[in-house]
């Protein structure tokens, strides 16, 4: 469904999809009860400036009944965003793909508290493409690569990649040297490395945290390398092959080693202010990937590196 608003500030229109019928006379009056921790007539306010917009394109007003428009758009009006003082990067750009370099605390798209401050609305912004998508995403903490489409028509090809898991994807990770480690033997949870990981994550509405089930069966999985490790931290290579929600949080914390710096697992930690001194330590390092559209293959790798890391890592 293409929006009637076009992208404002690299910032597309939100769309609402309304009740047919119910106890609300007008439009206004069920949004006034959904959105209700604002104030009524800032809300209405909106309608009386035209900002309130149907599918094809006319303003609803104070007196639209409910029923009238299934679907409606609108601009968000996020309150002051807290600004993320790191760039995000632009590695390669044609006239189908960008491949970003993003920076930890940034997230991929719009969403909550951040709008202006992700790497979607900045890119838009700063190369001018108003299409810009992105084809698969990465967690606010972590930083890497992160692919975007310039162009809706080429957008399924590329995310049919992913969906198939014909995208090798390659992480780095650095976490506290467990107790029990042995340099002459390294291993984790008693497995010499490398570790083929699996276990059934599920992603439980309302909770900020998945949860991993060790009596179901498996949905993911992940190969675990040793990079390097010194008396402090070791520093290992990751190879999902799966992309289920927080999987390389979950399966370094389920073997006993939690990345660094991770306020999720393997215990939830209290909100708090972002410290952008102390970011997560897990970085998106390489794509690889046989293009859908010309054939040719695809190898991206991250100009970032993971400030916890040994100091002989290559």
């Amino acid at each position: 469904m293409i929006s009637p608003l076009p992208v404002r500030d690299g910032v597309g229109a939100t769309r609402l999809h309304l009740p047919m019928t119910g106890p609300w006379a007008t439009v206004g009056d069920y949004m006034a009860e959904r959105f209700f921790h604002l104030s009524p007539e800032l809300l209405f306010a909106r309608f009386d400036r035209s900002e309130i917009i149907a599918l094809d394109g006319t303003a609803l007003t104070r007196e639209t009944p409910l029923g009238a428009h299934e679907f409606i758009w609108y601009y968000r009006e996020p309150a002051v965003e807290r600004e993320i003082p790191f760039d995000v990067q632009v590695l390669y750009q044609d006239r189908d793909l960008v491949v970003a370099d993003k920076p930890h605390f940034l997230p991929t798209t719009p969403g909550g508290k951040y709008l202006q401050n992700s790497a979607l609305v900045r890119l838009r912004r700063q190369l001018d493409l108003p299409e810009l998508a992105p084809i698969h995403r990465l967690d606010r903490a972590t930083a890497g690569l992160v692919m975007f489409t310039v162009r809706p028509e080429v957008r399924g090809a590329y995310q049919l990649l992913f969906e198939r898991r014909e995208v090798e994807k390659v992480y780095e990770a650095v976490s506290p040297l467990p107790d029990e480690w042995d340099a002459a033997s390294p291993a984790l949870a008693g497995e010499p490395f490398p570790i083929v990981y699996r276990n059934h994550i599920e992603k439980l509405r309302g909770n900020v945290c998945v949860r991993a089930d060790a009596e179901r069966e498996p949905n993911s999985e992940t190969l675990v390398e040793l990079i390097d490790a010194d008396d402090r931290v070791m520093h290992t290579l990751l190879r999902p092959h799966s992309g289920k929600m927080h999987q390389l949080r979950v399966h370094l914390a389920a073997l006993g080693a939690g990345i660094l710096n991770d306020s999720f697992y393997p215990e939830l930690l209290p909100e708090a202010p972002d410290n952008f001194g102390k970011p997560l330590q897990l970085l998106a390092r390489e794509l690889r990937f046989i293009d859908p559209l010309s054939g040719a293959p695809r190898d991206f790798a991250t100009h970032r590196t993971l400030q916890e890391a040994p100091a002989s890592a290559a």
